[in-house]
Order: C-alpha cells, then sequence, then structure tokens
C-alpha cells in the first residue's frame, strides 16, 4: 500500500524550503533495519556534473518520450528537458509536485502503480533506486508488469538499485540471513524535517538475479547495464 503524504510530507517540504532559501539543510532518515542516514537537500537539486556514475549512464541512456517516476525535485528532468526530451514527472510528495509545476515540468501526483494515461513512454526512469516503489518482493512482479504497460512497444525501463547483502556480512566476510523471515532487501523508512516526521513507508532493494527473475515473469528481459561496486544500473525491455 503506497502511504498518504498529504498530511506530513518532511521530503516535499525540504524541497521547497531548499527552492525559497537555498539554506543547506539535512533531511534524515531512519529505518527499521540499519542506522539513521542524513540526506542533504542541495543533493536533490544536483547538477549532471555531481550525479554518480550510475545515474549519468542512465542518461545517457534515455531515449524519446521518458516517464521519470519518483522523480522528487526532477534533477535529472531538468537536464533531459534541456537536451529537447519530452517528459513527464511522477511523485507521491505534494511538495515535490508543487516544485515541479512550479518549474514548469508536467506532472501528476500519483504512484506508478496507480497511475493511468493512454500516454506511452519510450523511457521509463526509476532512478535513487527507484525500484524501491515496489515495496515489496512479492509485488515487484506486477509492478514492472505495469510499467511494462506504459511502454512504447520499443520501449525501456532504466532502474538503479543495490544489493544490500553487505548489510549482513560479518568481520570474516561471511554473511548472516534469516531464511525464515522477508526478503532482506526490504525496508521501513521514515522521514524526518525541521522537526516534522513523515509516515512510515515500505521500500525494496532488489539484487540484480532477482530483479532479472521477476523481470522475466513479467515478460520483460533484464540486462545489467553498469556497476558500481553493490550497486547496478538495469535495462529493461519487452
Amino acid at each position: 500500500m503506497v502511504q498518504d503524504f498529504s498530511k506530513n510530507d518532511p521530503f516535499g517540504n525540504a524541497i521547497i524550503d531548499f527552492e525559497e532559501n537555498r539554506i543547506p539543510k539535512i533531511i534524515r532518515v531512519s529505518s527499521d533495519l540499519c542506522d539513521d542516514d542524513e540526506l542533504p537537500i542541495e543533493y536533490l537539486f544536483r547538477t549532471f556534473d555531481a550525479m554518480p556514475a550510475v545515474e549519468k549512464k542512465a542518461l545517457e541512456l534515455c531515449k524519446g518520450n521518458i516517464l521519470d517516476a519518483g522523480a522528487g525535485a526532477g534533477a535529472h528532468l531538468k537536464i533531459l528537458r534541456e537536451k529537447g526530451f519530452s517528459i513527464f514527472a511522477l511523485d507521491v510528495s505534494p511538495g515535490a509536485i508543487a516544485h515541479l509545476k512550479k518549474n514548469n515540468i508536467p506532472c501528476a501526483l500519483s504512484p506508478i502503480q496507480n497511475f493511468e494515461t493512454s500516454e506511452r513512454y519510450d523511457t521509463i526512469l526509476l532512478m535513487m533506486n527507484g525500484i524501491g516503489i515496489s515495496e515489496k518482493l512479492e509485488a515487484l512482479k506486477p509492478f514492472l508488469a505495469k510499467c511494462k504497460s506504459l511502454l512504447t512497444k520499443n520501449g525501456q525501463i532504466l532502474l538503479d538499485s543495490t544489493d544490500i547483502k553487505y548489510l549482513y556480512e560479518d568481520e570474516d566476510d561471511s554473511v548472516w540471513i534469516d531464511l525464515n523471515s522477508s526478503y532482506y532487501g526490504e525496508f521501513q523508512f521514515q522521514m524526518h524535517f525541521n522537526g516534522e516526521s513523515g509516515p512510515f513507508f515500505n521500500w525494496l532493494y532488489v539484487d540484480f538475479e532477482t530483479l532479472k527473475t521477476h523481470a522475466r515473469m513479467a515478460g520483460l528481459s533484464c540486462e545489467k547495464i553498469f556497476e558500481d561496486g553493490n550497486h547496478y544500473l538495469a535495462k529493461l525491455i519487452s
């Protein structure tokens, strides 16, 4: 179930705050499985030069009519628009959507799972571990099938994710994972900004072989395009 951020939207409020004030602040991200993390707001406004190699490669592979699901502050779409691409953004954060509209980026407040349109896209972007939007491993196949339904005949899905198995490694490099529990890449996160806390939401990190298996079940072929340590970029096509 996709969480409702209409009442508490620290992520979107951080985007609006930075756009208005340009003061570097931190979004704190807490998790049920690891220590809190800090996300500098200015990172959401990064330029091409400041992007990791995985994202640069994805932007180089973009083609045609582009849908960015989970666009955030629109860092990728702003670059693609400058290159002349047709773009559209989705996000579940009202603040993010307000920012995108202010910057004249066509967008809709919707998770891709619920997005209905007659438009078809040559590229669907799922960046910053955007496949996490699928929330749970059991939902990955229908999520990918939904994405496939929004593609043109020769369209592609570009996504990055991380095999987070390293979080379970001991000092001797052995791995401990409870085989009776859910998939090890399933997390719950919560965002905090300026004293405001959003709802907990589910998020999925998926290793490449597991992604490849679920893509095949959804009628998609899956190719690893680029790898940087545990972080990888994949291209999925019909």
